[in-house]
């Protein structure tokens, strides 16, 4: 594996004015526009799910196990950075995140995808998640996993249907366990106000109350919270891909982070000036989060600073939604 040494990383955040006005920052002219998946055209969403298909032909960057893959490779990064927690829970969760989705866009380009990285709007879909165009067999992304079909034993339950359907993750977790892509909708319980898929915790009024925090270090674990963290466990359930650490085996991960960077895209686009590069907190090894704090890719790509994923139209970014 390719490590970037600390010390270059130190030299490159010293390269960037103290002082991080959107003026002293270079924009990209020309912008990718990001789109909801219900928005997007057949040919788009074609061209999507083509180059995700793709990723499991290409060699792994990593090389960690005989099984794995480009695509696996997506699983093991986050699992291995979530035990002991170093992406979630703390404030780096937003940019990391952010830079992630890159590296997994800059993948599909890899295997032709010419398009931006879209995002399924939960927000919108709340009130009946499993109606979602997402789900589409044909031009989405499959739907639940099935109690009938006994491929992964009694611990997974298959996706049964979609484009995806004989995908094969290499993890589960951290640990190598070669499985068939699954997925477990958590049901809804009226008589316990619980909506299917929990859509009731990413509903437009609990949006309302995430983006009434005027402040960062308030903002980002309510974002992670409720509505991040319920998509998570309405698809993934206890036998489906979206729970464990090694989420990013479902493609509709990347969709799901792609709506968690709108919000906070939308979030900082109410104050630019205050918010683009508002960023504090206290990380989870005690110290206080600062600009400069690394983000690691492990070999997938390389190290980062947080500072350059903080505006989408400056630094290392161009996009927009």
């Amino acid at each position: 594996m390719k490590f970037f040494h600390l010390a270059t990383l130190a030299a490159a955040a010293l390269a960037f004015p103290s002082d991080n006005s959107l003026a002293q920052r270079k924009t990209c002219t020309t912008p990718k526009v990001r789109k909801s998946w219900a928005k997007a055209t057949a040919a788009e969403k074609r061209s999507y799910i083509n180059a995700v298909l793709c990723l499991p032909t290409k060699p792994s960057r990593l090389h960690v196990s005989t099984h794995s893959t480009l695509y696996d490779d997506f699983g093991y990064i986050h699992a291995q950075l979530s035990a002991p927690q170093r992406i979630h829970g703390e404030p780096v969760f937003l940019p990391w995140h952010r830079y992630f989705v890159q590296v997994y866009e800059d993948a599909l380009r890899s295997c032709g995808y010419t398009g931006a990285a879209m995002y399924w709007d939960w927000v919108a879909d709340s009130a009946a998640p499993s109606k979602a165009a997402v789900w589409d067999p044909v031009l989405g992304f499959g739907g639940n996993g099935s109690d009938t079909d006994v491929t992964n034993g009694p611990g997974k339950l298959r996706v049964v249907n979609g484009p995806f359907r004989n995908l094969k993750p290499t993890y589960w977790n951290a640990a190598v366990d070669p499985h068939y892509l699954s997925r477990d909708w958590a049901p809804g319980h009226p008589e316990g106000n619980q909506a299917e898929m929990i859509g009731n915790a990413y509903s437009p009024s609990v949006m309302d109350e995430v983006n009434s925090w005027t402040v960062y270090e308030k903002f980002h674990p309510a974002l992670e919270s409720s509505p991040h963290g319920a998509v998570h466990a309405g698809v993934g359930g206890g036998r489906g891909d979206m729970g464990p650490t090694s989420s990013p085996n479902d493609p509709i991960f990347f969709l799901h982070h792609t709506m968690v960077d709108r919000v906070w895209w939308q979030w900082q686009q109410r104050e630019p000036q205050n918010r683009t590069f508002a960023y504090k907190g206290v990380r989870n090894d005690g110290q206080n989060a600062t600009l400069s704090d690394v983000m690691p890719m492990l070999g997938l790509a390389p190290d980062a600073v947080v500072r350059d994923y903080m505006d989408t139209k400056g630094g290392t970014l161009c996009y927009t939604y």
